[in-house]
């Protein structure tokens, strides 16, 4: 019998939306139902009638004892990725209409100079100049002329224009024209949704700060009124407290605080694997650790380094450049839904494309055709035939297999098991460069941390990928299929505040400590007055200070988090970490404070899950099947564990396959895997290391 209070998070993914409940005891339970992406609210809805009706209880009762409902979305980045937002309309200082086209020339590969870039949101037509322009210092030079704004505002209401960018010189120094501007579109145009860079991204680099004010006009008026339905059918049946949303810097936020800046939730599902990993940190027996999270559509990898994770201010999102807080999280076309094919050249691919959730792999049989990643699992009998999630889906062996075949055995003249295993050492090559380029590229060793396979579909990989890497340890959480819902569940609320600030570090030509102590005052009075309307004070409102450097003469920052104002630590902060990115230093040499932060941290009560009491007995499996080994070995008949049934530290040696209620864990030969007190799964490698 669950104890309310409860916690509920839910996780849309691009297959399933996943939802976990913890109750007042610790106790948690896990569900999932197919997503709908034309209405993801619909999949949400769906996922709590599944859980209300598991417990006898109706919608309305369950809802009214829930203390915490805690949702990520993929409405942002789809509404970006598939072309679906709003007209937009861009405001900018004349002589500055192209800056946003121009893209500062950035290709992503200077060798693919034929790649097109990607659409421009605003055309030209709708990027109109004003007369105004703020010197860099903040002194006005042309005063702002509001008639050059009406005059636009004239073209937009003829053009249907429904969200409105704006972006002047220098305004992240002085933001009094964007504010005026602002001002006065929202008394001629009241219908418009209006996004002023200032208020979106207040930082140096005009570019990145017009394309991320852009992205949130593009998305705002599709994803601000999607939440506000959602809040308001959720407290219709019942939800006593607001919904609140994850970010991309995985923290929790308000439906009311996000409302101006949806563009903080393009990450919103992924960066809730955060709160997973700070919990799982205890039970993993490090706080070092690389997770991989594969999902229907994409894994997703974030590296956390004693006990805190990797955070970036520069993200790509299918070729927009976005100046926002977030998790630093390298995602690859690697999920069960990848799609395998054939080149031109003969040659065997998986991705980018996705089957999604609906046709889905062709094991689904909801139509699709083409092989995935998920029927070649099926057909090197990783993966059993029959029901899944609760039945939500039948996974069909025999439709597994002629896609395989057609697609891809016959074009490569290969059996198709052996086209099926090629598929997946494919993707797990895949996951390997993806691991290496969020560890090794950023200047750690990924031997030094253990690997964390989440997802449903990442625990079929992890064994393969630890042992590529040459890690020692691959540790699972037995709610490895809903682990990005679970991390909603133990999410603090997170706000992120920054000021330009421009100055020489050592106070030569810049600020003495007097001035930056009173700069991270005036931002902290700002970041507690957000936490009180959140309703944190005392010990649960956390301020942490950071700074954004560089060497003087240099383009791009290194993100420090330091408390002090102290020249000489500061400096000590900031070379450890540009030491680490680049392996060198320049001693004494002049460094430029970009921007002063600070996280405002409001906590939540930590969770405490109970686990299963332990048992003597050795665990016994509930069958035995062939499965594909691995290159050397082929097929052999292993042991098939029932993971719902297993308890803490009962111990196993691969090869095996554990059936668990949201995943499917391979454990590669020679691995010993032991059951941890809190009833997950720790795993040693076989040979870790060897021939790397």
């Amino acid at each position: 019998m669950l104890v309310a209070p409860f916690r509920i998070g839910v996780d849309v993914g691009g297959t399933f939306t996943d939802l976990v409940l913890v109750d007042a005891r610790g106790r948690v339970e896990a569900f999932k139902s197919p997503s709908v992406p034309a209405n993801p609210a619909e999949g949400v809805l769906a996922t709590v009638e599944l859980a209300a009706k598991s417990l006898n209880s109706s919608v309305k009762a369950f809802l009214s004892n829930t203390g915490l409902f805690v949702h990520g979305s993929t409405v942002a980045t789809n509404t970006l990725l598939e072309k679906k937002g709003a007209k937009v309309g861009l405001l900018v200082t004349d002589g500055f209409r192209d800056s946003l086209e121009i893209r500062r020339s950035i290709r992503e590969d200077v060798w693919d100079h034929r790649r097109p870039f990607p659409q421009v949101l605003v055309p030209r037509y709708l990027r109109l100049p004003v007369t105004e322009r703020i010197e860099a210092d903040g002194t006005v030079r042309i005063p702002f002329d509001p008639e050059s704004v009406a005059a636009a505002a004239r073209v937009f209401a003829e053009e249907g224009v429904e969200a409105v960018a704006i972006c002047f010189l220098h305004a992240y120094v002085n933001p009094a024209h964007e504010r005026a501007a602002k001002a006065e579109l929202q008394k001629l145009l009241p219908k418009v949704w209006v996004s002023a860079s200032s208020d979106i991204a207040p930082t140096i680099g005009e570019y990145e700060r017009t394309s991320t004010t852009v992205v949130n006009a593009y998305v705002a008026p599709r994803v601000v009124p999607y939440l506000k339905s959602l809040s308001e059918r959720l407290a219709a049946l019942g939800l006593p407290r607001k919904l609140l949303m994850i970010q991309s810097n995985g923290g929790a936020i308000s439906i009311d605080e996000i409302g101006h800046a949806p563009v903080n939730l393009v990450l919103s599902g992924p960066a809730a694997g955060v709160g997973s990993l700070r919990f799982f940190g205890k039970d993993a027996g490090s706080d070092h650790l690389i997770s991989i999270e594969v999902g229907g559509t994409s894994c997703d990898v974030t590296l956390m380094q004693r006990g805190e994770v990797s955070m970036t201010d520069q993200i790509v999102l299918d070729g927009y450049h976005l100046n926002i807080p977030a998790v630093d999280i390298h995602t690859v076309g690697a999920g069960g839904g990848t799609i395998a094919s054939v080149d031109g050249a003969g040659l065997l691919k998986a991705g980018p494309e996705g089957a999604g959730s609906m046709p889905g792999p062709a094991c689904y049989s909801r139509g699709g055709e083409r092989p995935t990643v998920t029927d070649a699992q099926l057909v090197l009998g990783r993966l059993k035939p029959g029901p899944y999630a609760g039945g939500a889906i039948m996974l069909d062996l025999d439709k597994a297999r002629r896609a395989i075949e057609i697609h891809i055995a016959q074009p490569l003249k290969l059996s198709v098991e052996d086209a099926a295993a090629g598929i997946i050492q494919l993707v797990e090559r895949n996951i390997l460069h993806a691991v290496e380029r969020s560890s090794l590229e950023k200047g750690y060793n990924p031997r030094s941390f253990a690997l964390v396979a989440a997802g449903g579909a990442g625990p079929l990989h992890g064994s393969a990928a630890a042992r590529l890497l040459g890690s020692s340890t691959l540790y699972v959480p037995r709610l490895a299929g809903v682990f990005c819902a679970f991390g909603m569940c133990n999410s603090d609320l997170r706000h992120d505040h920054l000021r330009s600030w421009l100055q020489d570090l050592d106070g030569k030509t810049g600020s003495s400590r007097d001035q930056l102590e009173h700069g991270f005052q005036q931002i902290e009075a700002a970041a507690g007055e957000v936490l009180t309307r959140e309703g944190f004070e005392g010990s649960r409102a956390i301020l942490r200070r950071g700074y954004d450097l560089r060497y003087f003469g240099q383009q791009w920052t290194v993100a420090v988090e330091c408390p002090s104002t102290d020249p000489v630590i500061v400096r000590a902060s900031f070379e450890t970490a540009y030491e680490r990115l680049f392996g060198y230093v320049q001693p004494g040499g002049a460094i430029e404070i970009v921007n002063l932060r600070v996280a405002a941290i409001g906590r939540l009560d930590p969770l405490e899950i109970t686990g299963a009491l332990p048992v003597g007995a050795d665990p016994v499996p509930q069958s035995q099947r062939r499965v594909w080994i691995d290159r050397e070995t082929g097929f052999a008949t292993i042991p098939v564990y029932d993971g719902t049934i297993l308890t803490p530290r009962q111990q196993l040696v691969g090869p095996a396959v554990i059936e668990e209620a949201t995943t499917t864990i391979f454990v590669g030969p020679g691995d010993r895997l032991a059951i941890t007190d809190a009833g997950n799964y720790r795993v040693s490698i076989a040979h870790a290391g060897a021939g790397a």
